[in-house]
């Protein structure tokens, strides 16, 4: 079974993989009775899918199709064509004769559909457990829930059985499980996504969202699949956003009262300490204005639209719909009309006064959940454990704004910590910049695939700025990813593009009295192979960068394992002379892990 990212797909069809074969085996490797599906794939649909996709091909050419035999997983809440829609609920199925927008989009660009998966009843929920066909557990520790309520997408894009699924996410429900999963996921904007198709949670709140192994990977998937519809009156175009922002100027804010977990604060301070030193100010910020527009969606009349959805059951068979959902859908019982008008007006002065957040910050940074609650904890407190989970998510859709969950660090448990990035709507062609600048510094794997992440290309109809001609600069020290210096390649606009080693030709030293610490790399006769990381440096600051690059380092030509010739540092041999030998260690981050 192939296991990993677009591009390990890409990779493989050109050598000339049949998607038919691919894909079958890809299928065919799927755990039986895997509780994170509700259907999978027939090989007839997938063999018809297969054929489509060849007429596709001969009809456009391969190079039109950006995700050509890609497979990928659907929510049970979103329709695909002769699979069956169930919302988590069996009494509410039906067999959808149409594909949603979302998912016929996704087709016409070369995808292939190959199950929906399991959610949250009425994608009701931001655990993961509230489903008749069974609680989705965590990937990392079963005892934990896996967040919800695109519980199933998240799993199986984290144990890397599709490179990517689409979720929905009304008040968290992409982002949180991401957050538990160790993978990306994507919210857009509201109106960004049709959502035709798509058995509603609250329509005018929203979001088909993308979950995938890294940030590259769900930007392209979120900028084929967005863009207006006529059948979806709450679809938009996205705008031109002129402003963009490098990651070394972005003025970002984070929450200044925060009850998480112990393991969870620990992990997000050492986080924004890191974000100190590559950006131009962190600061902390009140949210009590962000808190009171959540508790509208669940603790206002909002709850009333969620009724909308599931309707016909919860009026004519209440009892098909599980206790915890009819509970959370009962409490619209307690407001009128007149309760709803009082809620928009109250919602309206408090947009006024978030947005004013906007003047002194251009980013929040927030933990994707304050804590991993066990599935114990939803069996003795199913509500309460499910709306603290909603802490830093219930906000953002009710004012329009956009985010990113990406992994952020691994606690000491073994289990995954995530953060949130969240900026106004329409803003996310910079999300995914920042963010994916973040991963790669985290350089943490996906989901459980052991896969690292990618960089980020150009994205159809996305107005993003480009970096102009660039030349690769290999890095060895202090310059790696999460070392002192990689700040100073981020404020010049480099972006990383993969971790490798040089020809087994060269000798690392630690040279002394460097501040900070700084190896050098040689050339020899009788040497081995070091660890280094190529970043793709615009021509237009590598003259700034390579300024201020001290004595005895420099910049030369390095030769890497595959045998490309490329820039990067080299040290005097003067200062080798009293320096340590450390090719032993086979780079300069062993060492210092060593030490």
């Amino acid at each position: 079974m192939l296991i990993g990212s677009f591009e390990d797909w890409k990779r493989a069809y050109e050598k000339g993989a049949d998607p038919a074969v691919l894909l079958e085996q890809q299928r065919a490797g799927f755990p039986p009775g895997d509780v994170a599906w509700i259907s999978v794939a027939t090989a007839a649909q997938l063999q018809a899918q297969v054929q489509q996709l060849k007429a596709l091909e001969q009809s456009v050419g391969r190079d039109q199709l950006p995700l050509y035999g890609i497979p990928f997983a659907a929510k049970d809440n979103i329709d695909v064509a002769g699979f069956a829609t169930t919302a988590a609920c069996p009494a509410f199925a039906y067999e959808a004769t149409q594909d949603a927008v979302a998912v016929q989009r996704m087709k016409q660009a070369g995808a292939i559909v190959l199950g929906k998966t399991n959610l949250d009843q009425f994608a009701t929920g931001l655990v993961g457990v509230r489903s008749p066909y069974g609680a989705v557990p965590n990937t990392f520790d079963p005892s934990l829930v896996s967040g919800g309520s695109s519980s199933g997408s998240a799993s199986v894009v984290a144990r890397g059985l599709v490179p990517f699924a689409l979720s929905t996410d009304t008040a968290g429900s992409g982002r949180v499980p991401a957050g538990f999963n160790q993978i990306v996921g994507l919210k857009p904007t509201p109106g960004a996504v049709s959502g035709t198709g798509l058995v509603p949670a609250c329509r005018t709140l929203d979001c088909i969202g993308i979950l995938a192994l890294n940030v590259a990977d769900s930007a392209l998937a979120l900028s084929i699949m967005e863009g207006p519809d006529a059948r979806d009156a709450y679809s938009q175009a996205r705008p031109v956003i002129p402003k963009h922002l490098p990651l070394a100027q972005l003025r970002v804010a984070v929450p200044a009262a925060r009850k998480l977990a112990a393991d969870y604060e620990l992990a997000f301070t050492h986080y924004v300490n890191r974000l100190q030193a590559q950006t131009a100010s962190v600061q902390t910020l009140a949210f009590d204005t962000l808190f009171e527009v959540a508790r509208l969606l669940y603790e206002g009349p909002w709850v009333a639209e969620r009724v909308v959805g599931a309707r016909s059951i919860y009026e004519q068979q209440p009892e098909a719909l599980l206790p915890v959902i009819r509970q959370v859908l009962d409490v619209h019982q307690r407001f009128n009309a007149a309760d709803t008008f009082a809620a928009q007006y109250q919602l309206q002065t408090l947009k006024q006064e978030a947005e004013k957040i906007w003047q002194t910050c251009d980013v929040l940074c927030v933990p994707t959940a304050p804590r991993h609650p066990s599935m114990a904890d939803l069996q003795a407190e199913p509500l309460a454990a499910n709306s603290e989970l909603g802490t830093y998510t219930n906000f953002v859709n009710l004012l329009g704004w956009a985010a990113i969950a990406i992994p952020a660090a691994q606690l000491p448990s073994g289990l995954p910590f995530g953060i949130t990035l969240i900026a106004p709507g329409w803003r996310e062609p910079d999300l995914v910049r920042w963010a994916q600048q973040l991963e790669a510094q985290t350089q943490l794997t996906a989901g459980a695939t052991g896969r690292p992440t990618r960089t980020l290309g150009a994205l159809p109809g996305w107005h993003v700025p480009t970096q102009g001609e660039t030349i690769a600069v290999t890095v060895v020290g202090a310059h790696l990813c999460g070392m002192p210096l990689n700040h100073e390649l981020l404020a010049c606009g480099a972006r990383f593009r993969e971790a490798t080693h040089t020809a087994p030709h060269y000798r690392l030293y630690a040279l002394q009295g460097t501040v900070p610490a700084k190896p050098g790399l040689a050339r020899a006769a009788e040497g081995a192979a070091i660890a280094v990381e190529v970043w793709d440096m615009p021509i237009a600051t590598l003259g700034h960068f390579v300024a201020g690059i001290p004595a005895p380092l420099g910049i030369g030509s390095v030769t890497l394992q595959d045998g490309r010739s490329v820039k990067g540092f080299i040290c005097e041999g003067a200062a080798l002379a009293n320096a340590q030998d450390i090719t032993h260690y086979g780079g300069w981050r062993a060492y210092c892990m060593a030490l």
